[in-house]
């Protein structure tokens, strides 16, 4: 998102925990390319600080405990950095009348899931099952409590923006679907995967990212827009079809079930489609890029990078400077 931001030609402020190692940050050497603070979200001293130092027009919220299976080890502490994190950061941001927006970042996982395989509206009842999930539902909470507030007292407009699962080059965290299949790839060994008939609205995390872009573009302008899904139009693909693509994408050979092992989870849940009819109707926002086609750039990506052709940061201009073409905004 700042590389993307800085493309546009827009100042960026950073606010984040230290890099953890073997981070997009890191390997892309991205240390000093804007002023950034190196603190955690729930500091409301040191958050309260740095805002009223620098000034921003807009806050885009991204922090958070994101992993599923790692909510299950840390739930207390999954809850307490999404929820109080997102209210801390409502608390002290809204107070400051040169911020005009707040963009909170929460997950397709927040919608009530009975595996009835139908796609998620932004009206549709919201209930997390795993704490990771939960977490994500009490922030939603959140967000619409300060909407009230700031309705009421004045303040920015807070939003939420509900995005499908992310793919994209970069992306090391264990315990999730790509960054797993590229880590066996590279040392030439099935993949271990699990689930492999759960559906998820795959899209390359640039997508998602350029319709923040255009809400936040709308809410500057003056409309009121409380939440927002971004996913793929299309129907969402499994587990199995994502790994057959990638492989195919990376060896360049038919894929063969030999190639992987499966096996369940019951953490997780099977199906979860999103509907994106309000992005595409109010922000004239659509994917620039398939499923398909999302899964391949992001394997290409990982093999260019590895294989030493394109370094971190060129790789991720090229998909910028891609996907601002292919988006045509």
């Amino acid at each position: 998102m700042t590389l993307l931001l800085q493309e546009l030609g827009v100042s960026v402020i950073g606010y984040s925990l230290r890099p953890e190692e073997g981070s997009l940050y890191e390997r892309a050497n991205l240390k000093g390319n804007v002023k950034e603070k190196i603190a955690d979200i729930r500091d409301s001293k040191k958050l309260k600080k740095f805002i009223k130092n620098h000034q921003p027009s807009v806050v885009i919220h991204m922090a958070a405990q994101p992993l599923v299976l790692e909510s299950y080890k840390i739930p207390y502490e999954t809850f307490d950095i999404n929820v109080m994190g997102t209210a801390n950061l409502l608390d002290v941001a809204s107070r400051f009348p040169f911020i005009k927006a707040i963009l909170v970042v929460t997950t397709d996982k927040v919608y009530k899931n009975e595996e009835i395989k139908r796609a998620f509206v932004e009206t549709d009842s919201l209930e997390g099952k795993d704490p990771y999930s939960a977490s994500k539902v009490a922030t939603e909470a959140v967000v619409k409590a300060w909407q009230q507030i700031t309705k009421v007292s004045g303040g920015p407009k807070v939003a939420s923006v509900r995005a499908g699962n992310v793919i994209g080059g970069g992306d090391w965290a264990q315990n999730r679907l790509m960054p797993d299949i590229v880590r066996s790839l590279n040392m030439n060994q099935a993949p271990n995967i699990r689930n492999p008939k759960s559906t998820r609205p795959w899209q390359h995390a640039l997508d998602p990212l350029r319709g923040y872009i255009l809400m936040i573009e709308e809410i500057l302008k003056g409309r009121t827009i409380e939440s927002i899904n971004f996913g793929p139009v299309e129907e969402s693909l499994s587990v199995k079809e994502v790994t057959q693509i990638a492989f195919k994408a990376w060896t360049n050979k038919s894929y063969k079930s030999k190639n992987t092992t499966f096996k369940t989870n019951e953490h997780e849940a099977v199906t979860l489609n999103l509907n994106t009819e309000k992005a595409q109707k109010l922000l004239n926002w659509a994917p620039a890029w398939t499923q398909k086609e999302s899964i391949e750039k992001t394997i290409n990506w990982w093999r260019n990078v590895l294989k030493g052709e394109q370094t971190c940061r060129e790789a991720m201009s090229a998909d910028i400077l891609e996907m601002l073409d292919s988006g045509k905004k």
